[in-house]
């Protein structure tokens, strides 16, 4: 899966100013600093507040910029339960 996001990002990087990569995984840095070389800018979206952190703080030092998912949470959590099917 990492390859094939790396190989994804690489290509849509002409493409793009700016990305958001929803991982914490300290693996893809290098896909990070490869698109940040092309001149795109890098967010990270992951958690660091919970209790089992999954953001690697090499990651977090590479993006250009980091949220919390957790910061999210209120504009994309589900308010009502969806209808039941009859």
């Amino acid at each position: 899966m990492g390859m094939e996001l790396a190989i994804d990002a690489l290509e849509l990087a002409r493409r793009i100013d700016h990305a958001f990569l929803f991982s914490g995984d300290g693996d893809l840095q290098a896909v990070v600093q490869a698109l940040q070389r092309l001149g795109v800018r890098v967010t990270v979206v992951s958690s660091v507040r919970t209790r089992s952190t999954t953001l690697a703080d090499e990651l977090r030092r590479q993006a250009d910029s980091s949220i919390d998912i957790a910061d999210l949470r209120a504009s994309i959590e589900r308010t009502t339960h969806p209808i039941a099917p009859k």
